[in-house]
């Protein structure tokens, strides 16, 4: 990103503080997709160590089994999850909404 390159952080120095870069939506949607495996892959290591107390993990949470097949490997996410996901967070139902709100007020 333009914004944020070095010759830019070397003038702000001088200047003052300097506007914040702003993500484009593909590149906010990455970001949020390498840091979110990044993340669930710390997770894994962490319990796969011997300084994660499993049994006490296992008391206190709902699918001990899901649990154990996530720290395997598994998606950390079920298909049935991601479907409703998708159907209550979907871009194109935001899209939709949007052209039948103009369309409404067209039509008014």
């Amino acid at each position: 990103n333009g914004c944020c390159s070095a010759g830019r952080r070397v003038q702000s120095a001088r200047l003052g503080p300097s506007p914040p870069c702003l993500l484009t939506e593909e590149e906010y949607r990455l970001q949020g997709e390498v840091e979110t495996r990044k993340a669930l892959e710390e997770l894994r290591n962490y319990c796969r160590s011997p300084d994660f107390s499993a049994w006490t993990a296992v008391s206190r949470i709902q699918s001990p089994k899901r649990f154990a097949d996530f720290v395997g490997g598994a998606c950390h996410v079920t298909p049935n999850e991601v479907s409703v996901h998708e159907r209550e967070y979907s871009l194109g139902d935001i899209f939709e909404d949007e052209l039948s709100e103009e369309e409404e007020e067209e039509n008014d």
